[in-house]
């Protein structure tokens, strides 16, 4: 059975609090979604101001292969915006409980029902395909909702949403209404359901279980309060769990992780670590026994294979980890131990952790480096040449030469300042060298005083989206900074190395 995915992540994502996006970045988000395969984008509440009309219109008039819907209350003028903005398809609402009529409408149910059909018919009348939503549905009454769903589809709605609009829904109620609305209206009904219970996921599942063919979702699961069902969370659900009736979508889900992504930097709202699907955590290993188990078989410990959304699985080591993880770990750097060096190595990194701190690869390598001396970790890259000029009224500009495995390379380039000058000229080596490129950068005082020392931490990322991190403590942020970059290029070129041997 093939389930619609209607994102809503462009109108029901953007009345996150803080996050307010121009034309140009809800059109790149929009092409994203495409891209990944969802069958409608809401594009936005075409009425509420003349940028939002600008950015659905520029959506619309971009060619994409999916839906574009607006959002309209039932009115006439809501409904003209969204046709001035280039729609063909509305998605109109108004709002069915009590709770809602007394104290926000000011409106009787029979008001309320009115002006359902009125915008069914006049978004009919006006060339659309109209989709209604009960607003508040699932704290409506329920043979009043039946009533209002069974009329605004005898006035001519092509489909249904069923709102639980402040996630008050259990999967068990969430089933029941669907069913009402599957036999009332015999239409296509979608679910729109929010997270205020942490069951938004849940409760759109169990509709489509129960004859819904459209879940209503957003990228990482944004949206206002505690947000909206998860797309990512969704599409994988129908993908993967063991249901008696097979689900599918148009969802491609190796480009699931790079959307997750995309849009979190677009909106400035990190995805918390233990996300499932997108998290940083949602396919990261710890413990002993779990690395064991995963490095043995990835079924032990992994429902799904990373690589299904776009991921790497991830070892991690702390005061839980156990030695056959540590020793994959440092593998990857082509760092081979004895088993005496392996437990000294294991020993230090649980003392560090029973002191409550977080070990990164970054620790990792340099506890081993401690134990086998440096000649344990080689070194491609060297740094040969650095200078950078700046002053002012002249644009920061800064010199790199390095020696990667035994031949010299030059860049230069311009910065806002500095250090950006230098981690220019330094992308623009590994640009034409190995495609990496640094993703992330962060500096830190760790002392006071004229002679204070800063620690820069990066992630360099390779063209297959591996990462490394890296981390340099000195006085000088530049120099730090630099030499951060060179030893985080230094652990991904090797491990880059090592796994295309291991292909070989």
């Amino acid at each position: 059975m093939k389930i619609r995915i209607f994102d809503t992540t462009l109108r029901d994502g953007e009345q996150t609090i803080g996050v307010s996006l121009s034309p140009e970045q809800k059109l790149a988000i929009a092409k994203k979604l495409d891209d990944l395969g969802v069958d409608a984008i809401e594009a936005g509440f075409p009425v509420i101001s003349e940028g939002e009309s600008k950015a659905v219109k520029m959506i619309s008039d971009e060619g994409l292969s999916c839906e574009i819907a607006g959002l309209a209350r039932t009115n006439k003028k809501d409904i003209d915006a969204a046709v001035d903005a280039g729609l063909r398809y509305v998605h109109t609402f108004i709002a069915t409980s009590d709770i809602h009529l007394e104290y926000k409408l000011k409106m009787t149910r029979e008001q309320a029902l009115a002006k359902a059909i009125e915008a069914v018919e006049y978004g009919k009348s006006r060339g659309l395909q109209v989709e209604f939503s009960a607003e508040d549905a699932t704290r409506t009454d329920r043979e009043f909702l039946k009533k209002v769903f069974g009329e605004v589809a005898k006035a001519g709605a092509d489909r249904v949403n069923i709102p639980d609009t402040v996630g008050y829904a259990t999967p068990e109620y969430m089933a029941e209404i669907t069913r009402d609305t599957v036999i009332a209206t015999k239409l296509p009904v979608s679910v729109h359901c929010h997270n205020d219970f942490g069951l938004a996921v849940a409760n759109a599942l169990s509709g489509i279980h129960a004859g819904a063919t459209c879940a209503h979702v957003t990228v990482n699961g944004i949206g206002e309060r505690a947000g909206n069902a998860s797309l990512e969370e969704l599409a994988m659900a129908l993908q993967c769990l063991p249901y008696e009736q097979k689900y599918e979508t148009n969802i491609k889900s190796e480009l699931i992780y790079d959307t997750s992504r995309f849009i979190s930097k677009t909106v400035g709202i990190k995805v918390q670590p233990n996300k499932a699907i997108v998290g940083d955590n949602a396919f990261g290993h710890e413990s002993g026994i779990h690395t064991h188990g995963v490095l043995n078989n990835p079924l032990t410990y992994e429902p799904i294979s990373p690589e299904l959304v776009g991921r790497k699985r991830r070892l991690h080591v702390g005061k839980h980890a156990g030695i056959h993880g540590m020793n994959a770990m440092l593998e990857e750097f082509g760092v081979k131990t004895t088993e005496e060096q392996s437990k000294l190595i294991l020993e230090k990194i649980k003392v560090l952790g029973d002191q409550g701190k977080q070990i990164t690869d970054v620790e990792l390598l340099s506890i081993a480096s401690d134990v086998l001396g440096e000649k344990g970790i080689k070194r491609i890259v060297h740094l040969t040449g650095f200078s950078v000029s700046t002053g002012i009224g002249t644009m920061p500009y800064a010199f790199v030469k390095l020696n990667i495995d035994g031949k010299d390379y030059i860049g230069t380039d311009y910065g806002v300042g500095p250090v950006d000058a230098a981690l220019n000229a330094i992308q623009k080596i590994t640009g034409k060298i190995s495609e990496l490129k640094i993703k992330d950068y962060g500096l830190a005082s760790i002392s006071g005083g004229s002679t204070a020392l800063c620690e820069v931490t990066v992630t360099i990322e390779d063209a297959n989206r591996n990462k490394v991190s890296s981390k340099s403590v000195g006085e000088d942020i530049v120099t730090t900074s630099v030499q951060a970059v060179i030893d985080g290029i230094n652990r991904m070129m090797l491990k880059n190395i090592l796994n295309e041997k291991q292909i070989s």
